[in-house]
């Protein structure tokens, strides 16, 4: 019989729990436990590329979002929106993935663009980005209440 292959998941969260715990005692360490999150992210990606896992796919397009904007703030950028904005293009890019492949966009396109409208805004304007989830929020409960009221006519 076949045995089973290496439980990444198991591996990921000791390797990523132990990186948070070394943060904790090495403040000065978040840089290159972020670098290593996205290193493991891109492992992730390269593991898709070569057998075409959907797990593969989406643990990497999250973990590498994940660890982008730690990445970047060690490099010294810093933005408001910076983390929402790296979440939208990995959904992105795993819907474009499902609708060449395809399997349609998919949820992910819908996710995927809203979070990179939020994280855009708010990294050119973090005070128009603050308004724009509670007006999003209104806009799609008061859609809900009219498609409510309507159907029950």
């Amino acid at each position: 019989s076949r045995r089973p292959g290496l439980p990444w998941i198991a591996i990921f969260l000791v390797v990523f729990g132990g990186l948070l715990l070394v943060q904790q005692v090495y403040p000065q360490a978040q840089g290159l436990g972020s670098a290593f999150v996205l290193a493991m992210g891109l492992a992730f990606l390269i593991k898709w590329a070569v057998d075409r896992g959907t797990g593969s796919l989406y643990a990497g397009a999250i973990i590498t979002a994940l660890a982008a904007p730690g990445v970047l703030n060690a490099a010294g950028i810093d933005v408001d929106g910076l983390g929402t904005f790296c979440f939208g293009v990995a959904f992105l890019f795993i819907a474009a993935v499902r609708a060449f492949s395809g399997g349609g966009w998919g949820w992910q396109l819908m996710f995927g663009g809203l979070l990179v409208l939020l994280g855009g805004v708010n990294m050119a304007s973090p005070a128009v980005g603050g308004l724009i989830v509670p007006i999003l929020i209104i806009g799609v409960g008061a859609a809900l209440l009219l498609g409510s009221l309507s159907r029950r006519r």
